[in-house]
């Protein structure tokens, strides 16, 4: 008889906060294994234009408003919506709402913090 098992992370993202005040980004990691990372991000002013060479990236709105770039296109964001940003693709955020965007990111495969390539705004 073989056993299974698994274990749930359950995070209430409605309720979830920063742990401590921040000038532009925080970002607070929710769930990682060798296959994604999930992240839970505040933007209260811009992300600067970066790609990421070996990481698909899909982002759900929780809260917000902002004017995403994505390789040529741009367009606003706000609460509800979902994307997603094929790898080696340049994309950036700017704020237009008062309070601070709020999204759900998830990287594939892992994200260790080193496939950021910063690019000129």
């Amino acid at each position: 008889m073989a056993a299974v098992s698994f274990a749930q992370n359950i995070v209430g993202l409605k309720d979830l906060k920063p742990e401590k005040e921040f000038d532009n980004i925080f970002i607070k990691k929710v769930s990682d294994d060798d296959y994604q990372s999930t992240f839970v991000i505040w933007v209260k002013q811009k992300v600067r234009l970066h790609k990421h060479e070996h990481h698909s990236e899909n982002i759900y709105v929780l809260e917000g408003k902002g004017e995403m770039v994505i390789g040529d296109e741009k367009f606003v964001i706000k609460k509800g919506d979902y994307f997603n940003i094929p790898k080696n693709t340049p994309h950036g955020l700017k704020v237009l709402s008062s309070s601070p965007v709020k999204v759900l990111s998830i990287q594939s495969p892992q994200f260790l913090g080193q496939d950021r390539i910063f690019l000129e705004d």
